[in-house]
């Protein structure tokens, strides 16, 4: 009897053991889930919903939290420079924003060189050519088309100076003064026309603008609508609504558009092991999975990495950008706006 109650207390220790076991062990494993391996700080421009998005992504897949700080251009310039001029390393260990942002942070010695085989694919109009900033998408400004209108035109306007003297077309586009990507579209003109030509071609225009509108979605649903003919807006919306069933057909002007370039620089004095994290995070931005996660939620850009399927789905990748630098000062762009002010928008 003694040897059978030993049996049994021998196999009811064993049975608890191997329940705690599973236990912990399972335990260990959904804290590894949830707990991330490590933290980098991210400053950016982006909207706080794509930063969310790519945010949560990343933590699923590769167990980082990358935590982004919204803030303005001249913010991350300021508190790139106060971490360069500081004698400790910086908390920041990246920079995800446009294009400008990078070039001044980069010129000012913000950032330290990287450039991976996936950054090195990139195109060299994406990226400075010593690494400093690398292009992970960009939005171009397109022609957006109500396809009803489209049946009425013996000839599709495909140029800037062709849409500016189109007759009887309803226009509408966001306010220069009201969104970066519309501002960075009349400087890009001028860069590349020339101030004269610019001006011209939007005073042809702006008779024929139905509204100004204050957010880049808006022309977009009105050409949707029926509200306008023409939409000038970002292929981001377009391809956004389209997705959503709305009549509209993209038309890539022939003699080039701007485009809103986001990209990252590693940042100078980051904390070394935040900056291995930065470059690995980097990485995955010109990954189709990074593409695939702002897609899901039907932000489409298109990617700078011509080695991604996603880059290969958009029809438009081969289209015409404008190539002069848009080298204005702060003070010049203010004055060329102001002049649109007064002798287009408001004459």
């Amino acid at each position: 009897m003694r040897r059978y109650t030993s049996l049994l207390l021998t196999a009811f220790l064993l049975f608890i053991l191997v329940v705690a076991g599973s236990a912990y062990f399972a335990g260990a494993r959904h804290d590894d889930r949830n707990r991330p391996l490590r933290e980098i700080v991210v400053y950016t421009t982006l909207p706080a919903e794509h930063a969310s998005i790519l945010t949560n992504a990343y933590e699923q897949s590769h167990n980082v939290r990358v935590n982004f700080v919204p803030l303005s251009s001249g913010e991350i310039i300021k508190r790139l420079q106060a971490q360069a001029e500081a004698g400790d390393e910086g908390a920041a260990s990246m920079v995800l924003a446009d294009k400008d942002t990078l070039n001044k942070a980069a010129v000012a010695g913000y950032f330290t060189p990287y450039l991976s085989e996936a950054g090195d694919q990139v195109p060299e109009n994406f990226r400075q050519r010593d690494g400093y900033w690398v292009g992970v998408w960009y939005d171009p400004i397109v022609f957006c088309m109500n396809k009803d209108y489209l049946l009425t035109l013996p000839l599709v306007p495909d140029t800037w100076k062709e849409l500016a003297a189109q007759p009887q077309v309803r226009i509408g586009i966001t306010d220069f003064l009201a969104a970066d990507a519309s501002a960075n579209l009349f400087m890009s003109m001028v860069a590349q026309f020339g101030d004269a030509a610019t001006y011209d071609i939007w005073r042809q225009i702006h008779p024929k603008v139905v509204q100004y509108a204050r957010y880049l979605s808006n022309p977009v649903r009105q050409a949707g609508m029926g509200e306008v003919d023409v939409a000038i807006a970002v292929e981001s919306e377009a391809i956004r609504y389209m997705q959503g069933g709305y009549p509209l057909k993209i038309v890539y002007p022939a003699d080039g558009t701007a485009a809103m370039i986001t990209g990252t620089g590693i940042a100078y004095k980051a904390i070394p092991a935040d900056a291995a994290t930065a470059k690995e995070f980097a990485d995955w931005l010109l990954s189709d999975e990074a593409q695939q996660a702002l897609q899901k939620q039907e932000f489409y850009f298109v990617p700078t990495n011509p080695g991604t399927l996603a880059y290969k789905s958009f029809a438009g990748k081969n289209m015409l950008l404008f190539d002069q630098p848009v080298n204005f000062t702060d003070q010049q762009r203010h004055d060329f706006l102001d002049r649109w002010v007064k002798e287009v928008r408001f004459k």
